[in-house]
């Protein structure tokens, strides 16, 4: 049995590109961050998908809804998906992160799977979430292809573990708004077929 998992980044936020920790704030996408999301739209239509999941923040529910939409399907709701919650970092820019907990703002850049900001989550707890999200959506598709809308750091973890990768690798992981990963699941291997894809991006730009 296997699960062809279609992988997606929310699009673009102001916080994103004011280089702000989001975490469980629910912030809308931008009027880039809509853009975005109509041409990954327009890239994954001719895809057939059981099923468009994604985390219950409005970033990431907009944007899945966007990708739904031309097949017809209603948008699932998972909370195992949401990003990691920043705790206090949230709302911070990363140069306010770092001169308010400067130790630990280095921690978490260097060795993110043993330190975690203040009041927020562990990676491994995110984890644990998102691998029981996998879980589900393994056991409810079988044979089949589906559309997940989540944010950076479980997306990261998805590949991570894809690739037989630990969580002290999270970093050497690129996820770019609306970035398009394509992993596939069985019962005996994983695989990674394509990571953070942009094309949809450089032909919604020529477009323009």
């Amino acid at each position: 049995m296997s699960l062809r998992l279609l992988l997606l980044r929310h699009g673009e936020t102001a916080w994103n590109r004011e280089r702000r920790y989001q975490g469980w704030t629910d912030t809308p996408l931008s009027a880039t961050g809509l853009q975005q999301a109509e041409a990954a739209a327009r890239e994954l239509k001719e895809h057939v998908f059981a099923a468009v999941y994604s985390s219950p923040l409005q970033r990431a529910r907009d944007t899945a809804a966007a990708i739904a939409s031309p097949h017809g399907l209603e948008v699932e709701t998972d909370p195992a998906f949401r990003e990691l919650g920043f705790g206090e970092w949230e709302g911070l820019t990363l140069d306010e992160a770092r001169a308010r907990d400067t130790g630990l703002f280095e921690g978490w850049a260097k060795t993110p799977h043993l330190v975690s900001p203040p009041g927020a989550e562990t990676l491994a707890q995110v984890r644990e979430r998102v691998l029981g999200g996998l879980q589900r959506l393994r056991a409810g598709h079988k044979d089949e292809a589906v559309c997940l809308v989540a944010h950076g750091i479980p997306v990261r973890i998805l590949i991570l573990e894809a690739l037989g990768l630990g969580l002290d690798r999270i970093w050497s992981l690129h996820s770019a708004p609306t970035g398009i990963s394509e992993l596939e699941f069985r019962d005996d291997w994983t695989a990674l077929h394509c990571m953070n894809t942009l094309v949809h991006l450089d032909t919604a730009l020529a477009g323009r």
